[in-house]
């Protein structure tokens, strides 16, 4: 057992938790209509799952999933900035198994533009306070369905802020400290909690953030995610540059982050 001054830390985690298979489990992914979602979307319907709800601002951006991939693709309407359609989406989808939160928005804004602090509020509406609406509406679902899982999209930028997109990386650390909170709260009712740390994919977001000429596909974020889903893993470092972060921290990931803590007496 590892210790610190401050408190002492049980290893018996080491970052696992219980595994989920996705096969013949229902689904539901935010911003399933392209980029990442839409991969994801793909993925859990290649793994076998028996349905998946696309969750998406408009309606009508679904339409191409359906006529793909038929009646195993439900499109219900759900806006991050719009809490009353969460709520809804969460009546809606009452068999909902496992919920990937990949939605969300980006500014480019360093801390010091003059609308620095209209950017970070708009993205903490939806990559902060969104997930947290998600979670409380979903966690109750995910209970009643036996525990299930809850998927978080953080990114790379959550434990490393470039100073072009400060306010984007500041919302990203937030949803990440959420998503911490939340695998220690739901892991009593069994639901796996997985937290996503891409780097640059080729996105209509990467492309707009001129990350068009390293980013990757979001077909490797997709198979990562449920890749660790089936193993129980918290972190998910998909990519190569996420990789390279990711193994850098390792140590403080698995010895602090996925241990548990308690403080001495």
């Amino acid at each position: 057992m590892a210790t610190s001054a401050t408190g002492k830390i049980n290893n018996t985690l080491k970052g696992r938790q219980m595994k989920f298979d996705v096969k013949n489990k229902t689904v539901l992914v935010t911003g399933a209509n392209r980029g990442i979602g839409k991969a994801i979307l793909e993925e859990a319907l290649q793994r076998g799952a028996s349905k998946v709800y696309a969750a998406v601002r408009n309606l009508d951006s679904a339409e191409p999933l359906v006529a793909e991939h038929g009646d195993r693709v439900v499109p219900v309407r759900l806006d991050l900035d719009d809490p009353d359609s969460i709520a809804a989406a969460a009546e809606t989808a009452t068999d909902v198994d496992v919920v990937v939160n990949n939605a969300g928005v980006l500014t480019q804004s360093t801390a010091l533009d003059p609308g620095a602090i209209d950017a970070l509020q708009f993205e903490i509406n939806a990559n902060v306070y969104g997930l947290m609406r998600v979670a409380q509406a979903f966690a109750p679902v995910l209970k009643n369905n036996g525990g299930g899982a809850l998927v978080q999209l953080n990114s790379v930028v959550s434990v490393k802020t470039f100073a072009e997109m400060a306010t984007y990386c500041a919302s990203k650390a937030a949803s990440y400290a959420i998503t911490q909170g939340l695998r220690d709260s739901l892991q009593e009712q069994g639901t796996l909690v997985v937290s996503v740390h891409p780097g640059p994919i080729q996105t209509d977001m990467g492309a707009a953030a001129g990350f068009a000429d390293i980013a990757v596909s979001p077909s490797l974020v997709a198979t990562a995610t449920f890749d660790a889903m089936a193993e129980g893993l918290f972190h998910v470092w998909p990519d190569p540059m996420a990789q390279q972060i990711g193994g850098a921290y390792h140590s403080f990931a698995e010895n602090v982050i996925e241990s548990n803590m308690e403080e001495n007496s």
